[in-house]
């Protein structure tokens, strides 16, 4: 069995992040795995505990830096890694077209998981263009992954709690959610073998894709305010509890 786990490089949430020249980021912050492809890689890893024959392949589109983005992945437990190498931005059409390029080249997966969107663009659309193009059935947002034999049953969390229970036919894709494990980190050893692991490297141009019809581009960034002006509440728990649903029926107007 062949597992593929989709990979991102993304800024770490707790950096400041300074915008420049209204389109991109300062790149003096430090980057990070993405922390839903956390949760995919460690589901991998849990799989191929649970199936030896199985190889866990991380991917990635990204920057000549990504590479330590997948090291991380390997030290995590992913067997090896490809990153498809790219000095531009790419959106999520750009993006799946590549992922597929690249998987394509490599071998038939059993299995594609990631993570269900990333912390910098939150677009949550990659994993469905690369299913669509691959021709594949896919899941978002997975809390509960089983193998059965030549299909999976996902357990996929929505709003208010409630749980779609699917079932697809193997090969598939599976977007994972936080609530679906713990992130296994790595310890020192595993950082130390990881470094020998294999990352093949993949120039985007080389791989000769066709230019889509449509494209999504960034017209300005712009760094998130707070414009908050907090309002003591004063009296009983009574009259408080009833300032508090007039402020979201009137103010908020979210009841």
């Amino acid at each position: 069995m062949k597992i593929y786990v989709l990979i991102k490089r993304v800024p770490d949430s707790g950096a400041t992040i300074t915008v420049e020249e209204g389109k991109r980021i300062r790149e003096n912050v430090t980057y990070l795995i993405n922390p839903y492809d956390e949760h995919a890689v460690t589901e991998a890893v849990k799989l191929k505990a649970a199936h030896p024959d199985t190889e866990v392949v991380a991917v990635c589109l990204g920057k000549a830096a990504a590479e330590d983005t997948l090291r991380s992945a390997m030290a995590m437990g992913a067997d090896r890694s490809i990153l498809v190498v790219s000095d531009r931005t790419c959106d999520s059409i750009a993006t799946a077209r590549a992922l597929k390029a690249a998987i394509a080249a490599d071998g038939s997966p059993t299995l594609i998981l990631a993570g269900k969107e990333s912390i910098d663009s939150e677009g949550m659309q990659t994993h469905f263009r690369l299913a669509e193009n691959l021709g594949l059935p896919a899941a978002s947002n997975v809390v509960k992954l089983d193998l059965n034999g030549d299909s999976v049953v996902v357990e996929c969390e929505r709003e208010a709690t409630a749980i779609d229970v699917i079932r697809m036919r193997l090969p598939c894709v599976a977007a994972v959610g936080k609530g679906i494990n713990n992130p296994k980190y790595p310890t020192f050893p595993d950082i130390v073998k990881a470094r020998k692991k294999e990352v093949k490297k993949v120039d985007l141009e080389s791989l000769g894709l066709e230019k889509p019809a449509g494209e999504m581009t960034i017209l300005q960034l712009a760094p998130a305010l707070e414009d908050r002006n907090p309002k003591p509440l004063a009296g009983s728990a009574t009259d408080i509890a009833r300032r508090i649903v007039d402020i979201l029926k009137t103010e908020a107007k979210v009841i």
